[in-house]
């Protein structure tokens, strides 16, 4: 089973748009991070791993590979791991779960990006470039 969800990466101030593809097939139970990531992104796995066991999700026992596409362009940071955690939550059938994890990372950041709260403004790291650049 595949899954596909639409990110970005950072080339200095530049947000490029990426891609996050999951495969799910038969083999020897392993998970692989390939298109040229940075050791944040490769470790993603683990942190992935724990957030989904945290929720009482077991990640399948089957060969597991996350396609960062564009392969050229590098990846960096750990802002890669909600992307890899919903394209994995759709790829193993709990579809509804990453929708709704998508809408709601969506909505807080739109509302978020131009209002305050309580005085104080809230910090938001690199969101706009983010959002202008899957448009």
């Amino acid at each position: 089973m595949t899954a596909t969800v639409a990110t970005v990466a950072y080339l200095g101030l530049e947000a490029r748009p990426v891609e996050v593809q999951v495969q799910l097939s038969a083999g020897l139970p392993r998970f692989t991070i390939v298109g040229l990531p940075d050791k944040a992104v490769a470790e993603s796995r683990e942190r992935v791993h724990a957030a989904l066991a945290s929720i009482g999700l077991a990640l399948p026992p089957k060969r597991i590979t996350v396609n960062l596409s564009p392969a050229d362009l590098p990846k960096e940071g750990s802002h890669f791991d909600l992307p890899i955690a919903l394209c994995l939550l759709a790829a193993i059938g709990a579809a509804d779960a990453a929708t709704a994890a998508a809408r709601g990372c969506s909505r807080i950041a739109a509302a978020a990006a131009g209002q305050r709260f309580g005085g104080r403004t809230l910090a938001i790291d690199r969101t706009l470039p983010r959002h202008r650049a899957l448009l």
